[in-house]
């Protein structure tokens, strides 16, 4: 069907939901673009090869203003990134994860996310969070705590996800206000809006508000207790269960020691065991890296130069049931990273959808 003449007002069938898919027939392997670690034209690289390498789920790309550390050295604009990476690339891709609160005001993450989405049909995905004072503090603003942004959170989906319908939108809330906003470039595929929690209680509405949910590698037990909230949520609202992704951590190198070097040279944030919220400056995450050991990684980046070990891991995190299960080597060996897991891990796992018997939702 021809493109309509690009300025032209043509009447829109009105959006349905966004597709919730409970779980993917098959489990997919993604690739997590960190702005704060590389410079977004090796990254536009490096997301190639990926794709070529087999990691077909796409790209988690990291949305900061500071990196962790200064020695990580970047921290790119996402917004720009993603609109080269969607040329370059075919596969889908989402932000992991952007404040829609203090740098951005929730209508510009939607009118930013909708021109993303109308670019590249079907491929473009949300992925909102609570914040980082690394990020947002920039602004001179008190940071709030904790459940303070958490309202802020779920209000701007609230305002999101009524300018992806395309009316007019007013809005007079405890934490935000819009005048008669109207998108006017969105997209004929609505775009699914993921959450990034680390709570229960964020679980639970992160069900009821949204269409997926965002993690990172932890514990078990953990992991149980966050997809039990979110599937609480969706049945609080009559909806199936929401796809779960997860960013996983890693450090592989040609030897151990070269990957216990790399994490704690380049991710050191990966092994401080506490709340990162509340912190302000790379300069501070740099003087507590100084404390961290490699024993701090544990349950939290997989150090290993075992290939066979690595895909251990990710297939335990596979047999729980994640729908996607996106790498992020935290090395500066990206593409000898890519070429490995490409040709030595991704083909050796065990993708299919694992039985309710055995997946973590079901235990």
């Amino acid at each position: 069907m021809p493109r309509p003449i690009r300025g032209v007002a043509v009447p829109r069938t009105p959006p349905v939901a966004p597709a919730l898919v409970p779980f993917a027939t098959m489990a997919k392997i993604g690739y997590a673009a960190m702005l704060e670690q590389f410079h977004p034209t090796d990254l536009l690289d490096w997301c190639a090869e990926a794709e070529g390498a087999g990691f077909e789920a796409g790209f988690m790309v990291s949305e900061h203003f500071h990196p962790w550390t200064p020695q990580q050295g970047q921290s790119a604009f996402a917004w720009s990134f993603m609109g080269a990476l969607g040329q370059r690339t075919s596969l889908r891709f989402g932000t992991a994860v952007t404040f829609p609160g203090f740098r951005y005001h929730p209508a510009v993450v939607a009118h930013a996310a909708a021109t993303l989405g109308a670019m590249y049909p079907g491929r473009f995905w949300l992925g909102l969070g609570a914040g980082e004072a690394l990020n947002e503090h920039i602004l001179g603003l008190a940071w709030p705590e904790v459940n303070v942004r958490s309202e802020m959170l779920f209000e701007s989906i609230e305002i999101i996800s009524k300018l992806f319908e395309g009316g007019v939108v007013r809005h007079r809330g405890k934490h935000f206000q819009l005048e008669s906003a109207k998108l006017y470039t969105r997209p004929d595929i609505p775009l699914p809006i993921y959450v990034a929690t680390s709570g229960p209680v964020n679980a639970k509405k992160t069900g009821k508000y949204a269409q997926g949910m965002i993690t990172v590698g932890a514990a078990d037990e953990k992991i149980k207790l966050l997809w039990m909230a979110c599937d609480e949520g969706c049945a609080e609202v009559g909806k199936p269960s929401v796809p779960k992704l997860l960013q996983l951590h890693v450090s592989w190198a040609g030897t151990d020691d070269e990957a216990e070097q790399n994490a704690l040279r380049e991710w050191p944030n990966g092994g401080m065991p506490f709340p990162k919220q509340d912190i302000k400056n790379p300069e501070d995450f740099a003087a507590m890296a100084k404390l961290v050991r490699p024993g701090d990684f544990k349950n939290r980046v997989l150090i290993s130069s075992d290939l066979e070990e690595h895909a251990r891991e990710i297939q335990r995190y596979v047999d729980m049931g994640f729908d996607e299960i996106h790498l992020h080597n935290v090395g500066r060996n990206q593409s000898e990273f890519i070429a490995a897991f490409g040709r030595e891990v991704l083909p050796n796992l065990r993708l299919g959808t694992p039985s309710p018997a055995t997946s973590l939702a079901a235990t």
